[in-house]
């Protein structure tokens, strides 16, 4: 997987988290290096690399598919980071839920929801 979410490859499903750290992840038999933006139905490499880098243009992905998603779960690798109030708003007027947390606790919640058929996405800052 190359590129920028919304541009070059991708996987076009979603899929559970597998493991994770070194810099990436693997997940559907491929392993990824660098983050990740999963979304119900698709799988995008994610150009961000630490949390203060996450605001609305990171996640017009997110914004442009809200009609399809409850809830966003963003991992910020190993920081603790609180979103931006404008953010949170932005998100809240689509009623998207955004939920704030470490990467690992992140792709836990993340599985369990997938596989629970709900409507989930994560932007996943990957671990070095």
């Amino acid at each position: 997987m190359a590129g920028g979410a919304g541009e070059g490859l991708h996987l076009p499903r979603s899929a559970p988290i597998e493991a994770y750290g070194k810099g990436g992840f693997y997940f559907a038999e491929m392993s990824h290096q660098g983050s990740l933006l999963c979304l119900p139905d698709s799988i995008w490499a994610w150009q961000v690399a630490a949390p203060g880098e996450i605001d609305q243009h990171a996640l017009h992905l997110v914004f442009d598919r809200a009609a399809a998603i409850d809830t966003l779960i963003i991992g910020t690798a190993n920081e603790v980071w609180i979103a931006p109030a404008e953010l949170r708003a932005a998100l809240r007027q689509l009623g998207v839920v955004l939920d704030v947390m470490q990467t690992g606790p992140a792709i836990r919640t993340y599985n369990i929801m997938i596989g629970e058929g709900r409507r989930v996405a994560a932007a996943l800052i990957a671990v070095p």
